[in-house]
């Protein structure tokens, strides 16, 4: 990381895709915390170096969001995915492949609340009691 943002620079794209790369491969290995702090610090960045709609920075996105889902933080998971579909369908629109993807990654984590909101989150169906005698 520290040669590719001497040589190339740290607001190249290609800086920026390896500081993508890194968070999630911090996000991979378990500590969240990190590949979240690095995530939001690198989409502050996408966002002023390039462009809130730039390819780069909506992916960033959709990282900083599957790793608050991944971290528990599943109310601002969804808000994030919620609001990303919302730009991805103006931007590419609703039949591309990034905004189907979205789509997909939004209803998993309204299932992940539901599931968290539910008194079984196994899948198991409740058992009814047991009469009464």
């Amino acid at each position: 990381m520290a040669d590719r943002t001497r040589i190339l620079d740290p607001d190249h794209i290609d800086t920026l895709a390896t500081r993508n790369d890194l968070a999630g491969a911090h996000q991979d290995a378990g500590d969240l915390l990190m590949a979240i702090d690095m995530y939001e610090t690198l989409l502050d960045d996408c966002i002023s170096v390039l462009d809130p709609d730039h390819p780069h920075t909506l992916t960033t996105r959709s990282n900083l969001a599957a790793a608050y889902l991944e971290a528990g933080h599943v109310s601002t998971a969804i808000a994030m995915h919620e609001d990303l579909l919302d730009d991805l369908t103006g931007v590419l629109g609703p039949d591309h492949p990034h905004t189907l993807t979205t789509r997909n990654n939004l209803a998993a984590a309204r299932k992940k609340a539901q599931q968290a909101s539910s008194p079984h989150t196994d899948g198991e169906a409740e058992s009814p009691p047991p009469p009464e005698s």
